[in-house]
């Protein structure tokens, strides 16, 4: 929880000289203590623990968010509001076509959170090619698990497709590169001719040209109308039956009713998801999903190092400072 109040710390860096009067941004959600300092010393700040929060609508010149949907009618209440900060990256919990009418900027922080979202691929990945969960899982339960009972997939010289190539997708094929010599499949249909020159790789411009090729195919698109149930059983059966899917995108795009029948009929190894359609996951949704025991779920953890934590909210901070003293 953030406190209830938090004093800047001497000598803290900011943007500029901060003006006498300051724009008021309320705080939807709990930040990192840093980032509570760094709009205190930017704005007038209203944390969530102020009964004074709930008035938002009427009174904030901008609000700082981070899973907190912003609903249409949020918009239209919101008169004096200029501007809505976003920790991370997509904004699909945000009504864009209302901020859009009014001229609110949503602004988020893109490419930040890259670094993290990387790792928990590699993690991922390697916890399903070794069977971790499973083996994990019944150990923890008092079951006998033997190593000659396992047979996990060497992740060395093996082929990674990459649907998606901005920051988080360029992060990945870097580390795939370099940890294992990995071959790169990349699709990204808005990225120029030249992109990732330093990384050897084969574009596709279909992502789906790739599936028979790769050993792990990893998700790096937003959720829009496009994107959702993209990869439903055609494309799973496409795939090499020992490869797996990493999810780390959006819940949607993936159809998970499919990815079940995938797993349960052998036409792919295993899955890691960070992202499902109901967040976060419960075993009443999931239990079937997860009975598979090739599938490593995780609610949405992404960005959530506390290192991350802090660079995002902080740069969300500096976002909508920038545009409030530019107008």
């Amino acid at each position: 929880m953030a406190p209830s109040r938090v004093e800047p710390e001497h000598g803290q860096q900011t943007l500029t000289s901060v003006a006498t009067k300051k724009h008021t941004l309320y705080l939807l959600e709990d930040f990192p203590p840093e980032a509570v300092r760094h709009s205190q010393h930017l704005f007038q700040t209203v944390l969530p623990s102020d009964p004074e929060v709930d008035n938002w609508q009427k009174n904030a010149d901008a609000i700082l968010v981070r899973e907190k949907t912003i609903s249409a009618k949020d918009i239209k209440m919101a008169r004096r509001l200029r501007a809505i900060g976003k920790q991370g990256t997509g904004i699909d919990i945000i009504d864009q076509t209302a901020c859009e009418e009014r001229g609110i900027p949503i602004l988020n922080t893109p490419g930040i959170n890259a670094q993290s979202v990387a790792e928990l691929v590699l993690s991922m990945t390697m916890a399903v090619a070794r069977q971790l969960r499973e083996i994990s899982v019944k150990q923890a339960a008092g079951v006998e698990v033997r190593k000659e009972h396992c047979c996990g997939i060497t992740l060395m010289r093996k082929t990674i497709g990459i649907v998606g190539m901005g920051n988080i997708g360029t992060a990945v094929a870097r580390m795939f590169s370099r940890a294992f010599d990995a071959s790169v499949y990349a699709c990204d249909p808005f990225a120029p001719v030249d992109a990732w020159s330093d990384i050897p790789h084969t574009r596709v411009e279909s992502w789906e040209d790739m599936l028979p090729h790769v050993d792990v195919l990893t998700l790096h698109v937003p959720l829009n109308a496009t994107t959702r149930g993209m990869v439903d059983l055609a494309q799973l059966k496409s795939m090499k039956r020992n490869a797996i899917l990493i999810n780390v995108a959006r819940g949607g795009i993936v159809n998970e009713d499919d990815l079940i029948v995938a797993l349960e009929d052998g036409w792919v190894f295993g899955a890691g998801l960070d992202c499902h359609e109901e967040e976060p996951p419960t075993l009443a949704r999931y239990e079937r999903l997860w009975a598979t025991g090739r599938v490593i779920s995780t609610p949405h953890i992404g960005a959530t190092t506390s290192e991350t934590q802090v660079l995002t909210s902080m740069s969300a901070i500096n976002n909508v400072y920038k545009h409030l003293s530019a107008k």
